[in-house]
């Protein structure tokens, strides 16, 4: 595959009913690609974790999901609130979600982490009041 594969994805918020269907669309584009295995593992988990954290904190967004020959580079954008403390919000456990939100199973505090730990490459720019893009990449 020499030239780059672009796969862009609308986040609707608060809608947990579509919820991860970005990250399932990709899952099966990576293998119909035939990529490995453990890549494509990586790759849907931490896509999964930002796009709820999409649905759940940010009134939904972007991402947009390029695969090249060398990596797979997912860039979630969102209008929410920002990060106020990045360093906190790294940590394992530490949440910012709703009760009813919690009530459905989600906001157990693993979406930051679980997104640095399966991927090679994570940055976050983040504003307060204007929102955040994380950008992520997964190497082949």
């Amino acid at each position: 595959m020499s030239e780059a594969l672009t796969f862009n994805y609308k986040i609707d918020g608060d809608d947990f009913t579509r919820a991860g269907e970005a990250s399932s669309s990709v899952k099966n584009k990576l293998k119909q690609l035939g990529l490995d295995s453990d890549i494509i593992r990586k790759v849907a988990i931490a896509m999964y974790e930002g796009e709820i954290n999409m649905v759940i904190h940010a009134d939904g967004g972007s991402i947009t999901v390029t695969v090249s020959d060398s990596d797979i580079t997912m860039v979630l954008a969102d209008h929410g609130p920002g990060i106020p403390d990045i360093e906190k919000a790294m940590q394992e456990g530490y949440s910012t979600a709703r009760p009813e939100v919690r009530s459905l199973g989600f906001g157990a505090g693993m979406g930051l982490p679980n997104m640095k730990k399966y991927t090679d490459e994570m940055h976050i720019d983040t504003v307060i009041g204007q929102g955040t893009t994380i950008t992520m990449k997964v190497h082949i």
